[in-house]
């Protein structure tokens, strides 16, 4: 059965990282019907295509996209205003591995009018390993896709894991954190470069100190010891027509949760 829009002229998109889509699937479709989401990014979903729970998305009314290549990475994109033009990498995406390979972290489409990108930006490990590297190029080259998008004035969003905290006040504790991964000056800066571009992040004037991700261990999330790391980039077009923003602190609680909580961008209908 589909899910019938409570707000006329309001249109919800929301990304979150769910940590293995097969685990939590009940619990994703679940929220998508009581939060009237016509559009989710998903990351880390951890399974291949073949593996990936079409049924009970299709099932509510949602359209599926997805890539995934192992038990690890995976982006998806569901839909109940329509997916086209699906586009499993950006231009010039880098690759890993021994033998270079592109890994399932970005998946474009189109969704109600609205180019949609669910992207998984690399961990970096640690700032010495060669996975740091490859983060700082793989935000690179996603610059340069992103600076041809605002060109074509396409109406985009860029959401997802990005696993950069972009200010000191986006983690509970920025001494614990030197050092690491996540927040150096060259992670931050080469965010800053996407989004000067012409992309502006959505959700921070609407959710001030709030955070989106949370370890499991340590008590962290009951601690309130979190890091702001989950974010949705809008092009000028869209921008223009964002109307609110919240992170659903609550999914993040109870057996089985996901270690990031939801982030929900609302957007007028186009003038």
């Amino acid at each position: 059965m589909s899910v019938v829009a409570d707000t006329v002229g309001v249109m919800r998109i929301a990304t979150w990282n769910v940590n293995s889509i097969r685990a939590r699937v009940d619990r994703v479709t679940s929220w998508l019907e009581r939060n009237d989401v016509d559009v989710l990014a998903m990351q880390e979903t951890k399974c291949k295509d073949a593996q990936f729970p079409h049924l009970p998305f299709e099932a509510i009314g949602y359209e599926v996209a997805h890539t995934g290549l192992s038990q690890w990475n995976g982006v998806a994109v569901v839909s109940r205003v329509g997916i086209e033009d699906v586009e499993t990498a950006f231009e010039a995406q880098p690759g890993w591995g021994e033998q270079l390979a592109t890994e399932a972290r970005a998946l474009g489409a189109t969704c109600g009018g609205v180019r949609v990108w669910s992207l998984y930006v690399p961990n970096g490990r640690t700032i010495v390993d060669p996975h740091y590297t490859y983060k700082l190029e793989w935000l690179a080259a996603l610059r340069a896709s992103a600076a041809s998008w605002v060109a074509s004035g396409t109406p985009t969003m860029l959401l997802g894991d990005w696993n950069i905290a972009p200010l000191d006040e986006d983690v509970w504790d920025r001494e614990f954190f030197e050092g690491s991964t996540h927040v150096t000056a060259p992670e931050r800066e080469a965010l800053a470069a996407i989004e000067a571009t012409g992309f502006t992040e959505l959700t921070r004037s609407y959710t001030p100190g709030e955070y989106t991700y949370w370890d499991y261990t340590q008590l962290r999330f009951p601690k309130r010891q979190g890091m702001r790391i989950d974010l949705a980039l809008g092009s000028p077009e869209v921008t223009a027509r964002v109307t609110g923003a919240r992170i659903d602190r609550e999914e993040r609680k109870g057996k089985g949760a996901s270690d990031h909580a939801p982030v929900v961008v609302e957007l007028a209908d186009p003038a």
